[in-house]
């Protein structure tokens, strides 16, 4: 089983830490970010979704051209535009980007979020219709013939697209989402179901569902995981820039007026990572929480704190319950990408390798 490492990149540059400096689109930091990852051993760059932002195509369609190798995943939220359209838009991106497209569907956590654009359907509405909306996706990458739908949310004739996905049958499909319903169109829709920095407990929980429930709809899905790491070269090094960047986070939201932690609002994976950090600022040894405390766990805000050496070897103890791809961003974004090239990605390919190894031993 092989690993995969995705990066995330943003239009400009901002984080917990860092206020939002520059244009709202700074091409240079785009191309720059973009290439960091490919040089540093990324194989695909999340761009993400916001209800305020830049659009995610076409910012990968930007990053795709200032970059030959690492492949892109974009964030894409079902419900705004109809699914066919939406089928012919995605299809002709992974083929102008030569095959290199993935797509998160993210049926949203915030009911706030959603009303920006116009969406007043609840929570579990919201994942009833991406599950008609993913069906509908796959039949339209798919079809040999025009067909027609008629569903609880869409309805069309003849649908039909005449560009297909490079890749085949179609894009991967990465999803997330914790709650029961998300669960169940993971299990029908997904290739890749991805979770945020839980403990190794609730990893080891969660992807056993997801496994029983594809099992059920005749399919295999695979994981994905998201971590912060914060690296330095010793120890107490990492921990004591962990806390320097809960004081940068803590500053950086009282200069916004935020002074109460944040709201999960409808995100059960958001409750998850707050479940998490009540068990306390450590978990795991490594697992910090603060981050996800005091954001309210609205992204990926859990962090793996030590040197690349002990964080390359936690890593590896998700990859053992069958997590074989990682998403890992950092706080200062562009410069610690770089640094995971340098320190931590290497040390983590060689573990699996060596893993790998032994299993071949073993089977041999």
């Amino acid at each position: 089983m092989s690993v995969q490492i995705i990066g995330m990149i943003q239009s400009q540059k901002q984080s917990e830490i860092q206020a939002a400096t520059g244009p709202v689109i700074d091409r240079a930091y785009v191309r720059d970010f973009a290439q960091a990852h490919e040089k540093s051993g990324f194989d695909r760059i999340l761009v993400p979704h916001h209800s305020t932002g830049p659009s995610a195509a076409h910012t990968i369609a930007y990053a795709a051209g200032v970059t030959e190798r690492i492949h892109f995943m974009l964030a894409h939220r079902p419900g705004f535009v109809s699914p066919t359209y939406a089928a012919r838009d995605i299809a002709s991106l992974d083929q102008f980007t030569g095959g290199r497209l993935g797509v998160h569907f993210i049926s949203g956590g915030s009911d706030y979020e959603q009303r920006r654009d116009g969406d007043y359907l609840d929570h579990d509405e919201r994942y009833a219709r991406t599950d008609e909306y993913l069906s509908v996706l796959r039949q339209v990458w798919t079809a040999e013939a025009p067909f027609s739908h008629e569903g609880k949310y869409y309805r069309f004739e003849d649908a039909w697209s005449e560009v297909k996905p490079a890749q085949k049958p179609h894009v991967p499909i990465f999803f997330g989402g914790a709650s029961e319903i998300a669960l169940d169109v993971a299990a029908r829709h997904a290739d890749i179901y991805a979770l945020w920095g839980e403990s190794l407990e609730q990893v080891r929980e969660l992807t056993h569902r997801v496994r029983a429930k594809a099992a059920a709809n005749k399919r295999k899905i695979g994981f994905s995981v998201s971590f912060r790491p914060i690296l330095a070269e010793t120890e107490e090094k990492a921990w004591a820039r962990a806390d320097q960047i809960l004081q940068q986070a803590k500053h950086l939201r009282a200069l916004q007026g935020l002074t109460e932690p944040g709201d999960p609002q409808q995100s059960e994976g958001a409750r998850r990572l707050l479940a998490a950090a009540k068990q306390g600022a450590r978990v795991d040894q490594l697992l910090w929480t603060e981050i996800a405390k005091l954001t309210g766990a609205r992204s990926n805000s859990t962090a793996l704190v030590g040197t690349p050496e002990q964080v390359a070897q936690a890593l590896l103890q998700y990859y053992d319950l069958g997590v074989e791809t990682f998403l890992l961003r950092g706080f200062d974004p562009l410069e610690d990408a770089r640094d995971y090239g340098r320190e931590l990605i290497p040390r983590l390919r060689e573990g699996v390798r060596a893993r790998q190894i032994q299993i071949d031993k073993a089977v041999a």
